[in-house]
């Protein structure tokens, strides 16, 4: 590796500002603390005034060696870590993302040494004192750029229990290769020569060295750790032909996970060994999907069908519209920004419309009814983030209405685009943690997971991870977490997950047959599920007694008072307050229903279909002392697809905790 680190030095600063200028657009890249072979080691213990590229770093020494550790502004839950062989400061694009990550970043200068067992020596200290000083996770991705390659697969090799991935790139695989040169690479001689001192080898020892990474793949693959390269093409310091690619071969052969990523051309003055990284987003991911610290098997996610249909609309079409559906933690703000960006990233060529349909305190049934209002009235969607376990739990709703209303919303989505891709996720509250503790799978997730596997709809189980998490000792619900409507953390831990699940899919770019076929669409779960649902206006209602078109209606006047929702004030209502209050309903549907915020007032009103018998159904919530909390009443959900006519009044007897007998209809709700 000829004039290797004068070539990673003057590259290293604009290589790296141009890349994350490009592709993030966060970071200011400054020059490195890490001295130089040649120049004096670093003395300090501990400095935390140093930075790294706007990062705190801790600059260390470990068995004589200088060594820092990079610390995140937020660590991830357990603390996981990516350990650098060589060269910290090239290709730092990666390492950067996953510092936005919660990632720590370690690194320890045996640059020298080779990869030889007395290099291992000094990696086992390294490693217990990360563990037993920093309190790092049991096992951090290994990351090496080429001749760093010696190291992370011979300390793998040995420690496979301690790792759980490695991502190499332009790695050394073979001494044979480099720095011998005894192939088609140029190889170095004066290396060779230090080598064969440093590993006190002869030069026929040398030939069959037993610690070459090629060599070493078997322990490696028994492990299961998955690997993640990337080479160049023309690269004729350490060619991909005598390295990589044997390595590839050799580890599939043993049963192996690996990807290669190949760049067509590195640079002529690097003799092709050095290049721009074009894509860090996607070691990042892999990084974060196998080395995010997880108390037991990563089991959180529900890999259920694809995402192929929309991978593809993002990156051959370069379009793409991306919904979010769901409550309040929708709503507010914190992960739904972070799934943004991350699409934004990963897809950097891609026109993308975001719609935010989240809306406080509503579940799926809603959701299945405002669908054609609040998403596909934008145009083809070709991407649905769906969450309703926490508000269709605490809420209240019964589990036929749990299954109902999120397969009526993946039904008509499908019906709406059969290429739509939806993925389910399952938030987390008190109840569902107790319910785990319980050994038992809540009720709404187990609703909702039946949907999904009729669908192959993915899933991504929050609930499940918080708690484990926490059980685990990770972090605390109290401090941490803090909230149904989570923290800051707590954002951050859901858009960690959910970048999980979508790097899974879109790990490798392949135009497949999945993503030229529609969506199938099985028979239903529940034939009477909300498949169908629209909003009608309030206008349609006739044969009003009592009953009166509020133009501008605002729940809390007249001394009503409570807290209202957008959209469910200073909006046309049909407004009755006395009992006796009538009006009437003509639809074509198997199901009908009211939507209506329900206050401090809220009465009991009595219903019937098509002169049936009278039903009654109280309105009033138990958040409705201080909210007029918007709420869809399915008052008859299991009818003949045909005309039908409602018939509603308002009751003489209302619930005891109410101050009147008020209905305020918003919206009339009819499924199809």
């Amino acid at each position: 590796m000829e004039s290797e680190w004068t070539d990673y030095a003057l590259l290293m600063r604009r290589l790296t500002r141009d890349l994350l200028t490009a592709s993030l657009g966060l970071f200011a890249i400054t020059s490195s603390s890490l001295a130089m072979p040649g120049s004096a080691p670093l003395q300090q213990e501990q400095a935390s005034e140093v930075q790294w590229n706007g990062y705190e770093q801790l600059d260390l020494v470990v068995e004589g060696k200088p060594a820092r550790l990079v610390v995140p502004k937020h660590a991830a839950p357990g603390k996981p870590w990516v350990w650098r062989a060589r060269f910290p400061d090239f290709h730092t694009g990666c390492d950067l993302i996953l510092l936005e990550r919660g990632f720590h970043i370690a690194y320890i200068d045996t640059g020298g040494m080779l990869g030889g067992l007395k290099a291992m020596a000094v990696w086992d200290v390294f490693y217990e004192t990360m563990r037993a000083e920093h309190d790092l996770a049991a096992r951090p991705a290994l990351e090496g750029v080429s001749r760093g390659g010696l190291f992370i697969y011979h300390w793998a090799s040995r420690n496979p229990e301690k790792v759980a991935c490695i991502y190499a790139d332009t790695a050394v695989c073979d001494i044979r290769s480099w720095p011998l040169g005894s192939g088609t690479g140029r190889g170095h001689a004066a290396t060779w020569q230090h080598l064969l001192r440093e590993l006190e080898l002869s030069k026929s020892a040398a030939r069959d060295y037993p610690y070459n990474p090629l060599k070493l793949l078997e322990p490696i693959a028994e492990a299961k750790i998955p690997l993640l390269s990337i080479v160049s093409l023309n690269d004729t310091i350490v060619p991909p032909a005598e390295n990589t690619f044997l390595l590839e071969a050799r580890y599939r052969e043993l049963g192996g996970d690996i990807q290669v990523m190949r760049v067509e051309e590195g640079t002529a003055r690097s003799n092709g060994h050095h290049f721009t990284h074009p894509e860090p987003i996607r070691p990042a991911d892999f990084i974060e999907r196998h080395a995010s610290a997880f108390p037991s098997s990563d089991r959180y996610l529900g890999m259920h069908g694809s995402l192929e249909r929309s991978r593809v609309q993002f990156d051959e079409m370069q379009k793409g519209r991306v919904a979010f559906l769901g409550g309040s933690i929708t709503y507010n703000p914190g992960w739904r920004d972070a799934v943004c960006d991350y699409l934004r990233a990963r897809f950097p060529r891609t026109e993308f419309e975001f719609i935010a349909a989240g809306n406080p305190s509503m579940g799926s049934t809603p959701g299945a009814f405002r669908l054609e209002r609040d998403v596909f009235s934008h145009g083809r969607v070709d991407l649905i983030f769906l969450e309703a376990a926490v508000n269709d739990s605490t809420n209240g709703r019964s589990a036929l209405e749990m299954t109902r209303g999120v397969e009526g919303i993946i039904r008509h989505a499908r019906e709406l685009n059969s290429y739509v891709d939806v993925v389910l996720m399952h938030f987390v509250d008190p109840q569902k943690m107790a319910s785990y503790r319980a050994s038992e799978v809540p009720l709404v997730i187990r609703q909702h997971e039946a949907v999904a596997e009729h669908y192959d709809v993915s899933t991504v189980h929050l609930a499940r991870e918080v708690t484990e998490r926490i059980d685990a000792g990770q972090f605390s619900w109290k401090d941490d977490f803090k909230n149904l409507h989570p923290s800051p953390f707590g954002q951050r831990l859901y858009a960690a997950s959910i970048r999980r699940l979508l790097s899974r899919y879109w790990a490798v770019r392949r135009l497949t047959e999945m993503a030229v076929l529609e969506h199938g669409t099985p028979d239903p779960l529940d034939r009477f599920s909300y498949d169908a649902g629209e909003m009608r206006a309030p206008t349609e209602a006739t044969a009003l007694s009592g009953f009166e078109l509020v133009e501008d209606c605002d729940p809390r006047a007249g001394g009503v008072g409570g807290g209202v929702r957008g959209g469910f004030h200073n909006v046309p209502m049909l407004v009755g307050t006395e009992p006796g209050a009538s009006l009437s309903f003509t639809f074509k549907g198997r199901a009908v229903g009211v939507w209506v915020p329900a206050g401090p007032d809220a009465g009991v009103i009595e219903h019937r279909i098509d002169g049936g018998e009278w039903s009654a159904q109280d309105l009033f919530t138990p958040w409705s002392g201080g909210l007029h909390l918007p709420w869809v009443y399915v008052l008859s959900p299991e009818l003949a697809r045909e005309e039908h006519t409602l018939e509603l009044r308002i009751a003489e007897t209302k619930n005891a905790r109410s101050k009147g007998h008020a209905c305020r209809i918003a919206h009339f709700v009819v499924n199809r």
